[in-house]
C-alpha cells in the first residue's frame, strides 16, 4: 500500500503542475483523449477564450495543418464558464495532432481504432471482477490473483428460512461476478447487466463473435462476450430455490468487507430472501440467454435448464407479487443484521414486463403476451436496475412486426428525438450534460451511456444514421470532453481515475487500477460527505467529482455501469471501427 500512495501522489504532482499552467493562462482545452474515428464529427471544446481567437493545429511533424473556427459560444447552465465549440473535423487522416491557442496546447489522436482498446478492456473488466476462482497470469498479467469467495460454503440467513432449507443450511453458490467496489453478488444488477449486455450483443454478432478478450474460454466456439456472461449466469441458477423457483435477493456477508484483498476477507457469507424483483429479472435474463444460446454446441444443456429455471422463477413471482426486499425490516427482526447494498425496489410491474417480453420471444405462448400487454409502460424510460422496462421495450423493438413492437418503436423516437434536439445548445457538443437532473449516482451510466445505447436502438430500427452521431458524441463526453477534463475509463485518456472506490484495486498493492472500469461520475447529492473530510473540487452539478478512493458517490464502479459501457462502445466499434 505504501508503494501506491508514493507513487500516485507523486503523480499527482505532475498532474497538478500540468493543469496549473492552463489555470495561469486561464485557458482549458477539453478533446477526447481516447481518440476520434476519421470520419465523423470531431469537436474540441475551449474555454478562456473568446470566439474570434486564432487557434492552430499542427501534426506530428509540427506543421499547421488547419486553422479551425469556433462553431459557438456555449455557457455553463452553473459556473456560467463561456466554452468555444471547435469543429475539426476536416481533419481525417489518421494521426497525432496538436490543437493550440494562447500557447495552451493538447494533443489528440485520429483513429480507425479509436474505441477498440476501450471495448475489449471494458469486457475484459468482468473477467477481472470473477468471484471465486484464480484470475491466472496468462490472462490478467500483473492484475492476476489467487481465488477469493469460493461460496461453496453458503448459509441459509434466518430471514430466509423455508421448510426445505431452514436456517444455517448450507448451499453453494460459486462463480459468478462481484458486484462493484465491494465482494458481494446480487442478483438484481447481475441479471440487469446481462440483460442489457445481451441485447446490444444480439444487434452485434458479427463483432462480437470476433472480439477477442483472452480469457479463459477465448478458445472454444462461443463468443468471448457469450462466454463472460456464461460464468454468471451459472452462478445465477444456484440462486434459485429448487424447491419453489424463487430466488434469492443477494449472496452476502453480513457487512461491507475492509479494504482488503478477496483472500483476507473471513466473514460468513449468507443468501438472503427471496424477492420478486430478483425473480423476475432472473426469469427475464434466463430466457433471454436460452434463446440466444439455443443449440450453442459449448454449453448443449444450457438452454433447456434456462428455460425451465425462467419459468418455474416467473409462476413463483406472479404467486409472490408482494415480496419485495426490505433489508430494515430483516435487520431488525433476523441476526445477524445485514448492512450491504439493498437493491431495494417496491414496484415490480417493470419486471414483470420484462420476463413476460423474454419469455414471449422465446416461446410465443399467449400468456406471456397477455402479462406483458398487461405491464407495459406508457412512456420509454431508460432501463436501469431499478426500473428494466426499457430492456423489455428493446426486446420487443428487436422483435418481428407486433402491435407491441409499434407501440415500442413509437415510445423510443419520442424519446430519441427530445434527446438530439439538446446537441446543437449543449456545452459540450452531447445531449448529456447541460441539466442538473443528468448528474447523480451512477449517472455516467444511467444519464449518459444507456441513452445512447437506446439512440443506437433507435438508429438500427428507426432512422438509419439519423440517432448514431449523438451516442458518439456521449462517448466524447466520458473520455475528457467535459466540465472536469476526466477520461472516466480508469487506464484510457491523458487524466483517468487512479484512486476508484474498488476494493480490488484499492488492496492488490498495484499502483494503477484495472484498467476498462466506469466510474459513477460526477454527483451534487455527495452521500460520501457528510462530515467534509472529502475534498471535492466543485458541487457544481457536472464538476461535483472526485477521484477519492472514499467517494462512492462519484468514485465507485459497478458491473451494470461497466455493462451499459460494454454496450455502447462495443456498438458504436461495431458502426464505426475498422473492420
Amino acid at each position: 500500500m505504501k508503494r501506491r500512495k508514493t507513487m500516485t501522489v507523486l503523480a499527482a504532482m505532475m498532474l497538478t503542475s500540468a493543469m496549473s499552467v492552463q489555470a495561469q493562462k486561464g485557458v482549458a482545452i477539453h478533446v477526447n483523449q481516447v481518440g476520434y474515428f476519421p470520419n465523423e464529427e470531431k469537436v474540441v471544446v475551449v474555454e478562456g477564450i473568446g470566439s474570434k481567437t486564432k487557434l492552430t493545429v499542427t501534426d506530428s511533424n509540427g506543421a499547421t495543418v488547419l486553422e479551425p473556427s469556433v462553431m459557438r459560444t456555449a455557457v455553463s447552465p452553473w459556473s456560467k464558464k463561456k466554452r468555444q465549440i471547435v469543429d475539426v473535423s476536416e481533419l481525417k487522416v489518421p494521426g497525432r495532432y496538436t490543437i493550440s491557442v494562447k500557447g495552451v496546447s493538447r494533443d489528440f489522436v485520429i483513429t480507425p481504432q479509436a474505441l477498440h482498446n476501450v471495448s475489449l478492456a471494458s469486457l475484459k473488466l468482468f473477467y477481472l471482477m470473477r468471484s471465486g476462482v484464480p484470475i491466472e497470469k496468462e490472462y490478467a498479467g500483473k492484475y492476476a490473483r489467487p481465488a477469493g469467495h469460493l461460496d461453496t460454503y453458503v448459509l441459509i440467513h434466518p430471514s430466509a428460512a423455508s421448510k426445505g432449507r431452514p436456517a444455517g443450511s448450507v448451499i453453494s453458490s460459486p462463480l459468478g461476478w462481484y458486484d462493484a467496489g465491494d465482494y458481494n453478488k446480487y442478483v438484481v444488477n447481475s441479471s440487469f447487466s446481462i440483460g442489457l449486455m445481451l441485447g446490444v450483443y444480439e444487434q452485434n454478432k458479427d463483432y462480437f463473435d470476433k472480439l477477442n478478450t483472452n480469457i479463459p474460454e477465448s478458445c472454444n466456439a462461443t463468443a468471448d462476450l457469450l462466454d463472460e456472461m456464461m460464468f454468471n449466469l451459472q452462478w445465477l441458477l444456484t440462486m434459485q430455490d429448487p424447491e419453489d423457483g424463487g430466488v434469492y435477493h443477494k449472496l452476502t456477508t453480513p457487512n461491507f468487507e475492509g479494504f482488503v484483498k478477496p483472500t483476507d476477507c473471513h466473514q460468513p457469507r449468507y443468501v438472503v430472501p427471496k424477492s420478486v424483483t430478483a425473480t423476475y429479472d432472473f426469469a427475464a435474463v434466463m430466457a433471454q440467454s436460452a434463446r440466444l444460446l439455443k443449440g450453442n454446441r459449448d454449453y448443449m444443456a444450457f438452454a433447456t435448464q434456462a428455460e425451465a429455471a425462467a419459468r418455474k422463477a416467473y409462476v413463483w413471482a406472479k404467486a409472490h407479487p408482494t415480496a419485495f426486499y426490505r433489508q430494515e425490516i430483516i435487520s431488525r427482526d433476523f441476526q445477524p443484521a445485514v448492512s450491504t447494498g439493498t437493491y431495494g425496489d417496491m414496484v415490480c410491474q417493470d419486471e414483470c414486463f420484462w420476463a413476460a417480453s423474454e419469455l414471449y420471444r422465446l416461446t410465443g405462448e399467449d400468456a406471456f403476451l397477455r402479462d406483458a400487454l398487461e405491464t407495459m409502460p406508457q412512456k420509454f424510460t431508460v432501463p436501469t436496475w431499478g426500473n428494466v422496462a426499457g430492456l423489455g421495450a428493446f426486446a420487443w423493438i428487436a422483435s418481428p412486426q407486433s402491435e407491441m413492437r409499434q407501440a415500442m418503436v413509437k415510445q423510443l423516437k419520442d424519446y430519441c428525438e427530445e434527446l438530439i434536439t439538446s446537441v446543437p445548445i449543449s456545452s459540450f457538443q452531447s445531449s448529456f450534460g447541460d441539466k442538473a437532473s443528468d448528474f447523480g449516482w451512477g449517472c455516467l451510466a444511467e444519464q449518459c451511456c444507456v441513452p445512447a445505447i437506446a439512440l443506437l436502438y433507435a438508429d438500427r430500427f428507426i432512422s438509419p444514421g439519423r440517432y448514431r452521431a449523438c451516442a458518439l458524441q456521449n462517448a466524447n463526453y466520458l473520455f475528457g470532453q467535459n466540465a472536469t477534463d476526466f477520461c472516466y475509463v480508469t487506464g484510457f485518456g491523458q487524466k483517468s481515475p487512479m484512486h476508484p472506490h474498488h476494493r480490488i484495486s484499492a488492496s492488490d498493492d498495484i499502483v494503477e487500477p484495472l484498467p476498462g472500469m466506469l466510474v459513477g461520475g460526477p454527483n451534487p447529492g455527495l452521500q460520501d460527505n457528510a462530515d467534509g473530510s472529502i475534498v471535492y473540487p466543485s458541487t457544481y452539478p457536472d464538476e461535483a467529482y472526485v477521484d477519492d478512493e472514499r467517494s462512492y458517490a462519484s468514485n465507485e464502479i459497478a458491473i451494470n455501469w461497466n455493462a451499459s459501457l460494454v454496450g455502447l462502445i462495443g456498438w458504436l466499434d461495431a458502426i464505426y471501427g475498422a473492420k
